[in-house]
């Protein structure tokens, strides 16, 4: 059974669903852009059976509380911090982090705080390397990134657009019809909140403090190798397959997964992605 809870994090409320059995492995997913923690809900009830499951929602996704830009400094930073703040009061001293797109950030962010609390990670269209950002992004957030106006802002806006967010779920599926409209229904929804647009463009602008830091992330790795198992959808135009092959540079013992999909895979993969995260971490 999947539990829904709320937490006082910060002072303000932070969403996560819970599933699994607390004395086993804990397991946190880490969700991407646009979506929410609802991205995971045909995962979770997959990998109860072996592991403790949290998958909580970033500050201004989901249900979590969505402050308006002028109450919340909306970074990577941030949401790493009420993630943490998460983990903590929950008693978490081991997790292993499951991480697609934004969840990289966030997830690699709180490995290099602490490096002896994470276990593994799951990684899974999610960059840690330049080589992984495909033309469309590039396009669109290296102008945003060296100067923020109107006309950066403009493109950027374009991946906040219901055409987009339904590309995102339906680009290079093996069959459309398999993916759920739910999917991006239920993120436009938030997606289209009154002066929500403000914050994500300020996050789209705060991921160069990503790529700052991925020279310290890639030493973190080569420091401290995590056990890792990489999944990757192979038709990803926004993170595409360069990205995958540079995490071994630097995790030379990570397995590598390829999967006939693009950036989200779980409604055509869920049992398949549940059997490797089991194969290579329930024992």
């Amino acid at each position: 059974m999947t539990l829904y809870k709320f937490a006082t994090i910060n002072d303000r409320q932070v969403f996560y669903r819970e599933a699994g059995d607390p004395t086993h492995p804990t397991i946190i997913l880490l969700h991407g852009f646009p979506t929410s923690s609802f991205m995971f809900r045909d995962l979770i009830p997959l990998l109860a059976d072996r592991f403790h499951v949290i998958a909580p929602d970033y500050i201004g996704f989901g249900q979590s509380d969505a402050p308006s830009v002028a109450e919340f400094d909306y970074s990577f930073e941030t949401l790493t911090t009420h993630v943490a703040g998460l983990i903590e009061k929950l008693g978490l001293s081991s997790t292993i982090l499951y991480m697609h797109d934004y969840g990289g950030p966030v997830g690699f962010r709180l490995f290099t705080h602490n490096p002896k609390a994470v276990t593994g990670f799951v990684i899974q269209n999610t960059n840690a390397y330049m080589a992984g950002v495909g033309e469309m992004p590039a396009q669109i957030f290296l102008p945003l990134w060296e100067k923020r106006d109107a006309a950066s802002e403009a493109a950027a806006r374009g991946l906040l657009s219901a055409d987009t967010t339904k590309y995102q779920y339906q680009v290079s599926a093996r069959n459309v019809e398999a993916i759920s409209p739910d999917n991006w229904t239920h993120d436009q929804a938030l997606l289209d909140r009154p002066g929500h647009d403000a914050a994500h463009l300020n996050l789209l602008e705060d991921y160069k403090t990503n790529v700052a830091l991925y020279d310290s992330w890639h030493q973190a790795f080569r420091t401290h190798r995590p056990k890792t198992l990489i999944i990757w959808g192979r038709n990803d135009p926004f993170f595409i397959p360069a990205g995958a092959e540079a995490y071994l540079a630097d995790l030379p013992d990570a397995r590598l997964v390829w999967l006939d999909a693009g950036h989200f895979v779980l409604d055509e993969n869920a049992a398949t992605v549940a059997a490797e995260i089991k194969a290579s971490f329930a024992g």
